[in-house]
C-alpha cells in the first residue's frame, strides 16, 4: 500500500491523499505537478520517472491513513 506522503519534497505544498496532482516514483518520492515539471518528470533522489500518484478516497482514511510525517527538507 501507498504511503500517500502529505507534501512536495521540493517545496512543501500540501498533497492531500484525496486530491489529485502528486506525482511519485518506483521509491515513493513524491512531488507537487509545478515541481513535477520542473524536474522533467524525473526524480532528483533515484533518477526514476515520475508518474501521476493515485488518489485515496477519505472514506478510506481512517482504515488507511495516509502518511503524516512530511519530506519537506526546505
Amino acid at each position: 500500500m501507498l504511503e500517500m506522503r502529505p507534501d512536495c519534497e521540493r517545496c512543501g505544498s500540501d498533497l492531500p491523499a484525496e486530491n489529485p496532482g502528486g506525482f511519485i516514483c518506483s521509491f515513493e518520492c513524491t512531488f507537487c505537478a509545478s515541481c513535477a515539471e520542473k524536474l522533467d518528470d524525473q526524480c532528483p533522489n533515484c533518477g526514476g520517472e515520475l508518474m501521476d500518484r493515485p488518489t485515496r478516497a477519505a472514506a478510506l482514511h481512517d482504515d488507511f491513513p495516509p502518511s503524516t510525517t512530511r519530506k519537506f527538507k526546505g
